[in-house]
């Protein structure tokens, strides 16, 4: 451990440097102006790669954004870990709510600002420099090969194909995955569960042009007052969820595992002076917790219509657009879920309206067993490398891929993330403490050692 932390303290200006420069490129896959950009960091990826230790890398071309592809093969005998992350970052906008701008970090207070610092080139880089630090001191104790995609944050649509098409490539015992968070600095945990998605946009189309409200308001129907009411439709009074059929597949968890999910140290108050709301909203007859780890929730992500620059302009708009996401609890089905939002929209839509909804896109939860080697060795690296246990936690995020790759390699996946909910990844001034980071490329050759030795 000792020779670990001396080569992080001896590099640590020279990774945070290595990290500014991949952040630098605004590589945003929701924008197709985007692309050059894309390719730039998966070449930046590939470059470190071989320059950390790998005997082959290559960027290789998808149906939709490249996958670097890399490896490093010690001994065909020994166990393989397949370490996957994404060079992909979501928009930035809106910009002015940065308090300095998004592609070019800055370190304030002992954190990392900047779009990506977490979410997911942070937590990514951490697994490169781990990898350099291996193969730099002779202690790399298995075989190692490395997925690293852009596409995750518009649901990976060309990953499970390219998965399916290079099944020997990603031949592995394990896949090893920091995206996720943990409780805090001195709570450490390990993320055992995921949502899946079910991401839609829908467009409400009432009169052929827009209208001028004195002459037309009261007289026709207005899109953008007609779809609040139908969003608002959506959830009850007790917050739950009113599409037939959307509860059918929930699993509902035990009393014996709520009460061991209560263990986890939460703070109701300080999660709200965190967010500074004066109270929560949820489901009725579950905990906050549990709202976003073992139950299913409904959120408008934007909704917009009608006229919204600056001034007036009395309109009654033609058209009024919402985006709308469901989470997912394990063994709901997106594609499932998807036709009963579209019916069920369709069927609410009112008359004198018309509708158009479209899948932007989704995946099904995930669960990790902790009773399997690589749980025991995440949790005995965590042990040693924070002082103490991990508490196992599920996430009421998404990563969608993470399932198909079960499906499709027929590999599990260890969600060993060193993110923090005050990360305010997906938002302005996203960030991610030097803590955090370092602390990571401590830990992640511990995984290693151990889990080797958890499959012997």
């Amino acid at each position: 451990m000792n020779a670990i932390k001396d080569y992080v303290e001896t590099h640590k200006e020279r990774f945070l440097e290595e990290l500014f420069d991949l952040i630098r490129i605004p590589s945003v896959s929701s924008k197709p102006e985007a692309r050059r950009d894309m390719v730039r960091a998966a070449d930046y990826i590939r470059e470190s790669l071989l320059r950390a230790g790998a005997d082959h890398a290559e960027v290789k071309e998808t149906t939709g954004f490249p996958v670097v592809y890399g490896y490093k093969m010690i001994d065909q005998s020994l166990p393989t870990v397949l370490v996957y992350g994404h060079y992909d970052v979501q928009p930035a906008e809106p910009l002015d709510l940065w308090d300095s701008p998004p592609f070019e970090p800055v370190v304030r207070d002992g954190k990392i600002y900047a779009r990506g610092a977490d979410d997911d080139k942070g937590q990514l880089f951490m697994h490169l420099k781990a990898f350099e630090m291996m193969n730099a001191t002779g202690t790399l104790p298995c075989n190692v090969k490395f997925m690293i995609e852009g596409e995750e944050e518009i649901g990976s649509p060309s990953l499970k194909q390219f998965c399916k098409e290079n099944k020997q490539l990603l031949k592995a015992d394990i896949i090893l995955i920091s995206d996720t968070t943990m409780i805090a600095q001195d709570i450490p945990s390990i993320t055992v569960g995921l949502r899946g998605l079910s991401y839609l946009e829908v467009e409400l189309t009432g009169p052929n042009r827009d209208l001028h409200s004195g002459l037309y308001g009261g007289a026709v129907g207005n899109p953008a007052n007609l779809l609040a009411k139908m969003v608002a439709s959506l959830t009850d009074e007790n917050n739950r969820i009113t599409i037939p059929g959307f509860y059918d597949d929930v699993l509902e968890v035990s009393d014996k595992e709520r009460a061991e999910m209560a263990k986890a140290p939460f703070s109701l108050e300080e999660y709200k002076k965190a967010l500074n709301i004066d109270e929560v909203v949820g489901e009725s007859g579950y905990t906050t917790s549990e709202r976003t780890g073992i139950r299913p929730s409904l959120d408008v992500n934007g909704i917009w219509s009608g006229y919204t620059g600056e001034g007036a302009k009395t309109i009654l708009p033609s058209k009024a657009y919402a985006k709308i996401s469901m989470r997912l609890v394990p063994n709901q089905d997106s594609g499932k879920i998807d036709q009963l939002f579209i019916r069920h929209l369709e069927q609410i839509a009112p008359a004198g309206t018309k509708i158009k909804i479209r899948s932007l896109h989704g995946g099904q939860g995930y669960v990790t067993p902790i009773e399997f080697p690589a749980y025991r060795a995440a949790s005995r690296a965590i042990k040693e490398s924070f002082g103490k246990a991990p508490i196992p936690v599920r996430s009421g995020g998404s990563i969608p891929i993470v399932s198909d790759f079960e499906e499709v390699l027929g590999i599990k996946s260890i969600l060993m993330g060193f993110g923090l909910d005050s990360d305010a990844i997906h938002s302005p001034n996203e960030n991610y403490p030097l803590f955090n980071f370092y602390k990571g490329i401590e830990t992640i050759p511990l995984f290693y050692s151990y889990f080797v030795e958890e499959m012997s």
